[in-house]
C-alpha cells in the first residue's frame, strides 16, 4: 500500500549545486513520484541533463535507484523508456503513530510503500521503558514480516501524544504521561534499530501527512485534533511543519476559554479548552456505561453514531467553545485551510458544522475570503503518512544520504 503522491521536500538547488544537495534533490523526488524519468528530473531540477545524469548515476550504482523499463502496455518504436523508483532494498522506516491508547506501527521503503503494519494496546500510565520494549518487538516483528532481502531500518519515527522536544526526542512535562518527562525516548529506540530516531507530537504528524496528500495551494494548514485532548499543528506555506523555537508551537488545548474558572485541567490550570471540549471532558458529563469505565473516544463515538440526544448537546456546546479557539487561531496565522481530526469528530456531521459556523462568524472577511474548514482527508492514518515523511525526507537528506552510497 501507498500513500499515493505524499509530497517531499527538495533542498534548494542553484547553479553549483554540491554533490550531496542534487543526489538528496533527486532521490525526494523520485521518491515522491514527481520524477519518473531522466526528463522529469531535468525539468523538475532545472540541472543540466549531464549533472542530473552525474548524480543520478552514483545512486544508481549504489542502488538506492533502480531505473527499469516501462511496462505501460502502449507499442512504442525506438528505445523504450526507462522508469525511476527508489529500490527495494534500499532500506525501510520504521513509524510509530502512538496515542493515548493505541499505538500504530509502520514499516515502510523509502518509496512510501507500506510493507507491513499492525496495532497495539498501550496505556501511558505505563512505564516509559516497559511501553518502549514492548513497541520494539512489535516493529521487530513487523520487520521479520516483510522478508526484505535487505531489511535495514534506516530511520524511527514516534509521535507523543504530549508536548516534545524535537531536538532532545523526549516529553516535556507531559500532563497525562507519568513517567515520561525527560526519558530519552529517541536514544532507547535509536540504540535498538542502530539509526536516528526522531520523536514528534502526534498532531504535528496528523498535520504532515494532511497537508503533503493536498495540493500545494492548501497551506498554510491548520489541523486541530480532538480525543482525550485537544491539540494543533501548523504547517507553513511551504510544506514545513511550523514547530517553534521549543516544538510547543500548536499546543492549543491549553488555551483558556471564557467561562470555565472552575474546571481544573490535568495540566494543573483552569478554563482549558481540552477541560472543557476534549472527549474526557464530555465523558465526565455523560452517564457511565454499563460494564466499567470506557475509552473515552470509543464510547462518545458510539453515542454520537446512535444519536444519542444528550451526548450530541454536549458535542454542539464543545464544538462551539472549539470554533471559538479556532477563530482566534485563524486571525493569528491565516490560514488556507483547518482540518478537523480524530475519531470523535468523524461520528458526527455536529462538530464540523459547529466548528464552522463560529468561525465564519467570527473571524473578518479577509481571513475566512478562501478558508476551507474540513474533515482530515487521511483520517486515521495522518499520524502514520507524516510519520513516513519526515522519515523518507532525513533519510534522503543532503546529510544523511551519501551514507546509503
Amino acid at each position: 500500500m501507498t500513500y499515493a503522491r505524499l509530497r517531499l521536500d527538495t533542498p534548494r538547488l542553484s547553479a553549483r549545486v554540491e554533490a550531496d544537495t542534487a543526489m538528496s534533490t533527486i532521490a525526494r523526488l523520485v521518491a515522491s513520484g514527481t520524477a519518473t524519468s531522466r526528463a522529469d528530473l531535468v525539468r523538475s531540477t532545472g540541472l543540466a541533463r549531464s549533472t542530473v545524469s552525474t548524480h543520478l548515476d552514483l545512486l544508481l550504482d549504489s542502488s538506492i535507484i533502480q531505473e527499469t523499463e516501462s511496462r505501460n502496455g502502449s507499442v512504442q518504436r525506438g528505445r523504450p523508456a526507462q522508469q525511476l523508483a527508489l529500490s527495494p532494498t534500499a532500506g525501510v522506516v520504521l513509524v510509530v503513530d502512538m496515542g493515548v491508547h493505541t499505538a500504530r506501527l509502520t514499516v515502510a521503503d523509502l518509496s512510501q510503500r507500506v510493507l507491513a503494519r499492525d496495532e497495539m494496546r498501550v496505556e501511558v500510565q505505563e512505564a516509559p521503558a516497559t511501553t518502549l520494549t514492548r513497541i520494539g518487538d512489535g516493529l521487530q516483528r513487523l520487520l521479520t514480516r516483510t522478508r526484505s532481502s535487505r531489511p535495514d531500518a534506516r530511520a524511527v519515527v514516534m509521535s507523543l501524544p504530549a508536548p516534545v522536544d524535537v531536538h532532545l526526542g523526549m516529553a516535556v512535562r507531559p500532563p497525562i504521561m507519568p513517567g515520561w518527562d525527560g526519558f530519552p525516548v529517541a536514544d532507547v529506540l535509536s540504540e535498538r534499530f542502530r539509526c536516528r530516531t526522531l520523536v514528534q507530537n502526534d498532531v504535528n504528524l496528523m498535520a504532515l501527512g494532511e497537508a503533503r496528500a493536498l495540493p500545494p495551494e492548501e497551506c498554510p494548514l491548520l489541523f486541530i485534533k480532538v480525543g482525550t485532548g485537544i491539540g494543533g499543528g501548523l504547517v507553513s506555506a511551504e510544506g514545513s511543519l511550523h514547530p517553534g523555537a521549543n516544538g510547543a508551537a500548536g499546543d492549543i488545548g491549553h488555551i483558556r476559554v471564557p467561562g470555565a474558572d472552575a474546571v481544573v485541567c490535568a495540566c494543573g490550570n483552569i478554563g482549558c479548552i481540552e477541560a472543557v471540549a476534549s472527549a474526557e471532558a464530555l465523558l465526565r458529563r455523560l452517564p457511565s456505561p454499563k460494564g466499567g469505565e470506557a475509552v473515552a473516544t470509543a464510547y462518545i463515538e458510539t453515542l454520537l453514531r446512535q444519536g444519542d440526544p444528550t451526548a450530541t448537546r454536549l458535542v454542539k456546546e464543545a464544538a462551539a467553545l472549539l470554533g471559538e479557539v479556532v477563530a482566534t487561531l485563524v486571525h493569528f496565522y491565516n490560514p488556507a485551510r483547518v482540518v478537523l481530526g480524530g475519531a470523535i469528530t468523524s461520528a458526527s456531521d455536529h462538530w464540523l458544522a459547529g466548528v464552522r459556523g463560529v468561525v465564519y462568524q467570527r473571524a473578518l472577511p479577509l481571513a475566512t475570503r478562501n478558508l476551507t474548514v474540513a474533515h482530515s482527508v487521511l483520517r486515521a492514518r495522518a499520524g502514520t503518512a507524516g510519520g513516513i515523511v519526515i522519515g523518507v525526507e532525513q533519510v534522503l537528506s543532503p546529510e544523511t544520504v551519501r551514507e546509503l552510497l
